[in-house]
């Protein structure tokens, strides 16, 4: 659907820990204060229902798409809050018995499933004690995936995704970006501001980022400072730190006004690369 008029997103922002039912309470609750705010579509973390100090953990709950706890819980909550969810990630299951499918799934406000991405880029990082490995527990994907909303054309990354600037650019011509994250803390000092807002000023989109903050019983730190920015690259909303809800306006005026001003999209010579 086109976009017409100004909508209302929210990126909401958890500390998720080890007990799958406490971590969608927390997350209703969430959702349930971006609805009362006027957002009409809302996005969870990466990792959102569990982050467990065992990594396997999540091989055990995977679920087939179309049917889960998980699932059933946005399936409701977009239904009973009449709003989209894009429910951060979920584990779904791969083709591998060890591993599982890291998805964003999407629901629309009557609580259909419309979209499914599984993440491609896969973190590994190592430096002294901390070291990431995700390739040894997630499957990685392999379509760009987009789809239509209230908020027009959305296109679907996750987390480590968002250093890889030809995956978005594949989306072709988004007006929103969507990215459920998991930043770890040092990396995402360093460089999540500048990369989000990179992506968004040559994507010239919004993107909306919805990250986990806090230490995890995995012994993971994440970053936070969950944000929506706007196609100039201007941050329009940020929560830093703990559980909480950016809430930020798409203006297709202000889209609109941007590509017209600095048609950049229109000379991207792909042909050449």
């Amino acid at each position: 659907m086109p976009l017409t008029q100004p909508i209302k997103i929210a990126a909401l922002q958890t500390a998720t820990g080890a007990d799958l039912e406490t971590n969608l309470t927390g997350a209703d609750e969430l959702i349930s204060q971006a609805a009362a705010r006027g957002a009409r579509l809302v996005a969870l973390p990466e990792f959102f229902a569990l982050m467990s100090d065992d990594e396997t953990e999540k091989v055990r709950l995977r679920e087939d798409e179309g049917s889960g706890r998980i699932q059933d819980f946005l399936r409701d909550a977009a239904q009973r809050y009449g709003v989209w969810i894009i429910g951060g990630t979920l584990p779904l299951v791969a083709d591998s018995k060890d591993r599982v499918r890291n998805a964003a799934m999407v629901f629309d406000d009557r609580g259909k499933q419309v979209a499914r991405y599984d993440k491609i880029h896969l973190f590994g990082f190592r430096r002294g004690r901390e070291h990431y490995n995700e390739a040894a527990t997630i499957e990685p994907g392999s379509r760009v995936v987009t789809f239509d909303s209230p908020a027009g054309q959305v296109g679907l990354a996750v987390c480590y995704d968002l250093r890889f600037p030809e995956l978005f650019r594949a989306m072709g011509k988004v007006d929103l970006i969507v990215l459920p994250s998991a930043f770890a803390y040092t990396t995402g000092q360093a460089h999540w501001e500048p990369l989000l807002r990179a992506r968004a000023i040559e994507n010239q989109c919004y993107l909306l980022a919805a990250a986990q903050s806090g230490l995890h019983p995995n012994g993971r730190r994440t970053w936070g400072h969950s944000m929506i920015v706007d196609p100039w690259g201007d941050i329009l909303a940020c929560r830093e730190d703990g559980a909480g809800v950016a809430l930020a306006e798409v203006d297709p005026a202000r889209l609109a006004g941007i590509r017209m001003a600095l048609p950049a999209l229109s000379h991207c010579r792909p042909e050449l690369f």
